[in-house]
């Protein structure tokens, strides 16, 4: 109880101290250095890893430069073409496309802050812009929503700017997880096929742990290309009363800590929805029959749903 109050002065403190970083930002620096830096009108990592930008280049920079994106962070440099072009209105304005990812054939950025200027060459002279983010990225609406991780490799690519406003990208390891590839259900079971994201298992098995208190393991096969194989064991699931029984399924080892079977990387807004599954009628030898529904829950977890024949009639 004691802590509440320090929390809340530290909240009220930081809170303070962005309103402060933000007047001196917009009432100061980039006033001061509009001319003399390139002003991103977009910046945003499109598809969690892929860095899009687009800025006005200053009033002295000529068109057709051979442009790079250019990334540092201690001693560490990768660069990315970028494309110096006369826009519509007439005026010089800055593309790039930076794929980030040594795994997917992108920039092996590794985890830090990098710093991101613009090198523009013409002959023998060679500048070197900052550029500059007057606003962060904001949320859109729809059905869809901005990546927050690579969907391949689970590493987390965001924008951010320093106190002068200079735009940064941020990398961050990949939280271990376990994402489900593909879910095969016929009158028999259910087949989950699923990688582990940002970790390797050792001796990895799997429990389906019930609404209620049952706790049921099942063994985890390896297949080929880093993915992992269980079968539900659907003759032990059938609900124990006449209501359903929802099922999670976790995934267990002896190095990474217990994981729950779902789908987090991607960019829909309603896996429940987009996601769905049928539901199927399944008989299990001397069982009772049972409607067996696989559902992703609002957070993307992975869960089956047992119901009693009787209810669903």
């Amino acid at each position: 109880m004691k802590r509440r109050p320090f929390r809340a002065i530290r909240r009220r403190l930081r809170r303070a101290g962005a309103r402060a970083r933000s007047v001196l930002l917009h009432r100061v620096f980039l006033p001061w250095r509009e001319d003399r830096a390139a002003v991103l009108r977009y910046a945003a990592v499109l598809d969690g890893q892929t860095v899009n930008l687009h800025a006005s280049m200053p009033d002295w920079v000529p068109c057709d430069e051979h442009a790079r994106i250019d990334l540092r962070r201690r001693g560490r440099r990768y660069t990315a073409d970028a494309r110096v072009y006369h826009d519509h209105d007439g005026t010089v304005v800055m593309d790039a496309a930076v794929l980030l990812g040594q795994e997917v054939g992108g920039l092996a950025l590794r985890s830090g802050r990098w710093k991101v200027r613009l090198r523009v060459k013409k002959g023998l002279r060679r500048r070197s812009l900052s550029l500059l983010l007057r606003d962060m990225p904001k949320p859109y609406g729809g059905p869809t929503r901005p990546m927050d991780a690579s969907a391949a490799t689970g590493t987390r690519y965001r924008l951010g700017r320093s106190v002068t406003g200079s735009v940064r990208v941020t990398c961050s390891p990949a939280p271990p997880s376990a994402e489900v590839v593909r879910v095969q259900m016929s009158h028999s079971g259910i087949d989950i096929v699923f990688r582990v994201v940002g970790g390797e298992p050792g001796a990895p098995w799997a429990e389906f742990v019930a609404s209620g208190s049952r706790r049921l393991e099942a063994e985890v096969t390896e297949l080929d290309d880093g993915l992992w194989h269980v079968s539900a064991p659907l003759h032990l699931m059938a609900p124990r009363r006449d209501r359903a029984e929802q099922w999670d399924v976790v995934l267990c080892s002896d190095n990474l800590r217990d994981m729950r079977l779902g789908r987090r990387l991607h960019d829909v807004r309603n896996p429940k929805r987009v996601f769905a599954m049928r539901e199927t009628a399944v008989t299990s030898v001397g069982r009772t029959p049972m409607l067996v529904l696989p559902r992703y829950t609002p957070a993307g977890n992975f869960r089956i749903q047992c119901s009693p024949m009787a209810q669903a009639a």
